[in-house]
């Protein structure tokens, strides 16, 4: 089946909503030490800032939201960095019932077209350290381990 990623619109918020849903609860499954499970934590007004940035996107299979990007523009600069413009992945997440089909490729297409459009420095993301599958796809896509984020309880 043909997949298009899109701008997300007022009409994809339920299926938002429910990929969201989805990924929380595996946060929770995760680390219910730190997440909680929480069905409304994106809220219709929410999502309406999130569609009117422009940086909400999601891939649509026939009709069927299958997946949600959710992007952020940021400069970085300081004194102890090069000044660089970078293209964050907030949010890459793909229904349970799609995944395996080629639609985080996709999101990667997306998020390149964009990055090369803008002439920016480079695209950077975060990933839980349980979420492996994702890890691995980040790594066949190309990306390397920046840092990484430690904690003591």
């Amino acid at each position: 089946m043909d997949i298009q990623v899109r701008n997300a619109n007022k009409a994809d918020f339920q299926a938002v909503r429910r990929i969201m849903n989805q990924v929380q609860e595996m946060h929770v499954e995760w680390r219910p030490d730190i997440y909680k499970p929480n069905e409304d934590f994106i809220t219709e007004e929410v999502f309406d800032r999130m569609i009117g940035c422009g940086n909400l996107f999601v891939a649509d299979m026939g009709g069927i939201v299958a997946g949600v990007l959710e992007i952020t523009y940021r400069h970085i600069e300081s004194p102890t960095h090069v000044t660089r413009d970078v293209i964050f992945i907030d949010t890459m997440a793909v229904d349970s019932e799609f995944r395996g089909k080629g639609i985080g490729h996709q999101f990667f297409g997306k998020v390149k077209e964009l990055k090369e459009a803008s002439g920016l420095d480079g695209i950077e993301l975060q990933v839980n350290a349980r979420n492996h599958a994702a890890y691995e796809m980040y790594r066949e896509y190309g990306f390397t381990e920046k840092s990484i984020n430690m904690e003591l309880l």
